[in-house]
């Protein structure tokens, strides 16, 4: 869909061009209505040849037998070119029930236009209000009236009726017009439009004591509801021209005695439905404009911080967040392009990417880090401080796109993940709780696979080949039939047949049989909770499993490969393949067996197509973020969804920016970023920002242990130039790493109040003598957007440089290479060493036709290395592969280096301690 479409035809027909004071001479009128309607078969053919899918739709809503009007409409609706649809409600039907047809037909993003045929005793304005203005194509909604009142032509739907009207008569000038039984939404249009062509209006009702002198006097009479039996035609004078909009035109109920009239008459109807249709071509015109790009109109929150700063959840209480329904629309969000959880955040669905296809994208930024402390060095604050700075400060569109944070760390020992300080993401608590469901989703369809595993093991263990055809493929209501999964496993195997009663002995035992290796299974269970004990236990020890005894463990939730899909998918359709195709084991002869085997896929599908959709929540100063996915980046690739960017980069327009965070170093969740997920969305990245901090330079510089929970000790809090300098060998080492991928780089220095100005100094000189684009302190914890306005003002800049963004391997190449490359261009080992189970499960991959995927290192994070002690920049190591696995859904083989483990522990003292709620406010207490 293009910008900048009109309508020449329409322009001057809002209101006619000419107002005459009798039927008009030398044009029929039928004549007229064709006229209309051909301008209006133009005007949409033109919107078409733009739009070649557009397929607009009117839908009127009838609650009377009029199968002539009924007929009308349709006509001239193919006329037009226009699709049309009649819900036709029993006679008799209450405003209550019309109003609720009408609110579906509001939220039904395939009809654009709304238009009611009613009795005439069910047009009240709550029934006439309950039509959105924009869907208004008859134009009697308070605000298409008001709009109408005080002029804003252009800007509303006129009724139709009231068009068809002024387009019978001639010049007004001077003349009175008695309006007679016109009510309401008509009368008050009438009047507005026939006082603007020059008439003098007067208005009454049937039964008033004034209507034979009025009648007497008026020059043309306009009715609007039958005439009674007890008003002699006497009473109007000869000559008065009468034009009659009733409801009850076409019942035969309209002689009033003037001959010269009944053509006008009977006129009117199908004037009105053409100039309905007229204003539903008009209205299409709209909604193609409201599809597309539009520049924000974003009102940002104000903060005022205090010094010293609060705790992050104080902040984030402090600050009133926009309703989330306000904050969507004023980034050019539909009202049906969202589905509202609660009062702060939202789900956004996918099709807006249709609707923004032809938008450009906004500018691509990574917020990587240098190797951490235990205590993480501000990469998710940095990023929230960073679009708060380029939206609230900058005045440039710009969205956050964050992980959602696990339920692990947060009761554990990290905490959440929604920033800090005075850039954070707020409702926090709601951000880091629960937050939509995703992760229970992920939990319950990968559960579900696992049971499917084991339930099938058993069975095919205890029961025959016909036995297990006979409950797979069952008769139901007399008949067997595949179910399309089914289908789709015959067709694999290589059998194309259809009727379940044709397949031979050896065709039902193929089907029937997946013949799992119970030793090879690689699906888990997971819960989202750190559960050490967890890590290795026994499934099938009940009598009722009859012997069907098998060690397994469970991970935690984020690292179960759905969340690594749902993080890398980039369609509904997508995430319904990608998930299919997981590996969960292998057969007997050493096949892969696959969730579509298990005939999940459908299931699957099910239970993740409303985590699919990224939910929308906002900063503390009310720009927005979106949330969505959340895999770890020591065991998976560890960064947000793919359809979140590439929404929110369809969202800021050409000159935005979309700031998206990569998990733990940029050894880790960066070069995963560019290998992964760069080459899963087909996006190319702007700009890096590498984030560090003083005390983590320090530690590499040789600095004492830092433990989570402990003080920290004096060479952290105190100025200490030497540690700094020997520190930042980590932060040129990165930068280099960085390099690598050809993207420019700026550092951002997370500044905390025990850093000394020297310090700071010290940093950002080393840092651009290393290579970096720009080295900037940053102080938004403490002060938020404002305080990182120069980061932004250098990534705008770093963003308009040369751009050479290369892969650092070839899928082509072998596994083992590609594992190599990894340990020594990015991690500085000297080589790797693979276990005899690696090298097996290498050989396997290759074998079974995987050997072309990325490769996403399992890793510590701590350490360039793997070994979590060593810090600085290690030589001269060699990398342990303990064991390589693969997420063939997700698309990539993921190596474990030394002992990682999928299931973190809870510490001695997790923050759980500290987690409370008030049964009073039902506030959460202790978070932070």
């Amino acid at each position: 869909m293009r910008l900048g479409l009109r309508l020449p035809a329409l322009r001057g027909r809002l209101l006619p061009p000419a107002v005459p004071g009798a039927p008009r001479r030398g044009l029929s009128v039928p004549r007229a209505a064709r006229k209309i309607a051909e301008n209006a078969r133009k005007s949409l053919a033109s919107l078409k040849r733009e739009n070649p899918r557009l397929e607009p739709t009117l839908a009127i809503i009838q609650a009377r037998n009029d199968p002539l009007v009924q007929e009308i409409n349709k006509n001239f609706a193919e006329e037009v070119g226009l699709r049309v649809i009649h819900i036709c409600l029993p006679e008799g039907s209450s405003k209550d029930e019309i109003v609720s047809e009408i609110l579906r037909l509001n939220e039904d993003p395939n009809v654009q236009g709304l238009a009611l045929d009613l009795p005439e005793s069910s047009y009240s304005s709550k029934v006439l209000n309950a039509v959105k203005p924009e869907k208004d194509v008859d134009g009697l909604s308070d605000v298409n009236l008001g709009r109408l009142v005080r002029g804003d032509a252009y800007d509303c739907l006129v009724s139709p009726t009231a068009c068809a009207v002024l387009e019978l008569l001639e010049d007004l000038d001077g003349k009175t017009v008695l309006l007679v039984g016109t009510d309401g939404a008509l009368g008050a249009s009438l009047h507005c439009l026939l006082q603007r062509r020059g008439a003098t209006t007067a208005s009454c009702q049937w039964k008033s004591r004034k209507l034979q002198n009025k009648l007497h006097h008026a020059d043309v009479v306009v009715v609007g509801s039958t005439k009674p039996d007890d008003v002699p035609v006497s009473w109007i004078k000869p000559g008065t021209t009468i034009i009659n909009c009733s409801r009850d035109l076409l019942s035969g109920k309209h002689n009033y005695g003037q001959q010269n009239n009944h053509d006008a008459e009977n006129a009117v109807c199908s004037l009105a439905v053409a100039m309905r249709m007229q204003n539903m071509v008009k209205n299409t015109e709209r909604w193609i404009m409201s599809q597309q790009f539009r520049k924000w109109d974003l009102h940002c929150l104000k903060l005022q911080p205090l010094s010293p700063v609060p705790s992050d959840i104080e902040i984030s209480r402090a600050q009133s967040p926009k309703a989330v329904d306000v904050l969507a629309k004023e980034i050019g969000l539909l009202t049906d392009e969202i589905e509202i959880y609660g009062q702060t955040k939202a789900k956004v669905r996918l099709s807006l990417l249709e609707r923004l296809k032809d938008q450009s994208d906004g500018k691509y930024v990574l917020v990587a880090g240098i190797t951490p402390t235990p205590l993480g060095e501000g990469k998710s604050t940095v990023t929230i401080g960073l679009v708060q700075a380029l939206t609230a400060h900058l005045n440039i569109n710009s969205f956050a796109c964050l992980r959602q944070p696990s339920q692990g760390p947060t009761f554990g020992v990290k905490g959440g993940a929604a920033g800090g300080g005075y850039a954070q993401v707020i409702p926090m608590e709601e951000f880091n709780l629960h937050l939509t469901g995703d992760i229970h989703a992920i939990t319950a369809a990968n559960n579900l696979l696992a049971a499917a595993i084991d339930a099938r093991i058993l069975h095919e263990g205890t029961q025959s080949d016909k036995a297990l055809y006979n409950r797979l493929v069952p008769v139901v209501n007399g008949v067997r039939g595949f179910s399309p999964i089914q289908f789709a496993r015959l067709r694999r195997l290589g059998i194309n047949k259809t009727d379940p009663g044709t397949l031979t002995e050896e065709e039902i035992n193929k089907f029937v049989r997946l013949d799992i290796d119970p030793s090879t299974i690689t699906w888990q269970r997971v819960v989202d909770t750190n559960d050490r004990f967890l890590r290795k236990i026994t499934v099938g020890q009940a009598n009722t499993e009859k012997g069907f005894v098998r060690q397994a463990q469970f991970d935690i939730a984020v690292a179960s490969e759905i969340m690594a899909i749902l993080a890398l998918t980039n369609s509904l359709e997508d995430m319904k393949e990608r998930l299919g195709k997981m590996v969960v084991a292998n057969d007997k002869k050493g096949e892969p067996v696959t969730a579509e085997d298990l005939g999940l896929t459908g299931a699957l599908a099910v239970l993740m197509k409303d985590a699919i959709k990224p939910t929308l929540m906002q900063t503390l100063e009310g720009t927005p973020v979106f949330v969505h996915a959340g895999p770890f980046a020591n065991i998976a690739h560890g960064n947000s969804s793919v359809l979140a960017d590439k929404i929110a980069l369809k969202l800021v327009g050409e000159k935005g920016f979309v700031v998206t965070e990569a998990g733990f170093g940029a050894d880790i969740g960066m070069e995963k970023f560019f290998n992964i997920k760069c080459r899963a969305s087909g996006l190319v990245p702007s700009v890096v920002v590498l984030v560090a901090t003083v005390r983590a330079l320090k530690m590499h510089g040789g600095g004492p242990n830092v433990t989570a929970g402990a003080p920290l000790k004096k060479e952290y809090t105190e100025e200490n130039l030497q540690l700094v300098a020997d520190g930042c060998c980590n932060l040129q080492k990165q930068i280099q790493i960085t390099q690598l991928f050809g993207v420019p780089v700026v550092v951002a220095l997370n500044v905390f109040k025990t850093d000394s100005p020297a310090e700071v100094d010290l940093v950002c000189e080393i840092a651009k003598r290393s290579g970096a684009f720009d080295a900037v302190p940053c102080n938004h914890w403490s002060d938020g957007g404002r305080g990182a306005v120069k980061l932004a003002q250098a990534v705008e800049k770093a963003a308009n440089q040369k751009n050479s963004f290369k892969y650092l391997y070839s899928l082509e190449l072998p596994i083992v290479e590609k594992i190599r490359i990894i340990a020594q261009k990015v991690y500085g080992a000297q080589d790797i060493e693979l276990s005899p189970a690696a090298q097996s499960q290498i050989d396997r991959y290759t074998r079974q036709g995987f050997g072309n995927l990325p490769i996403c290192m399992a890793k510590t994070h701590l350490s360039l290395s793997h070994q979590p002690e060593r810090k600085g920049v290690p030589t001269g190591f060699i990398l342990p592969i303990s064991d390589v696995r693969a997420s063939i859904g997700a698309g990539f083989i993921y190596p474990l280096v030394g002992t990682m483990s999928t299931m973190p522990g809870l510490p001695t003292r997790p923050c759980f301690y500290d987690i409370d709620l008030d049964p009073v406010t039902e506030q959460v207490k202790g978070l932070f």
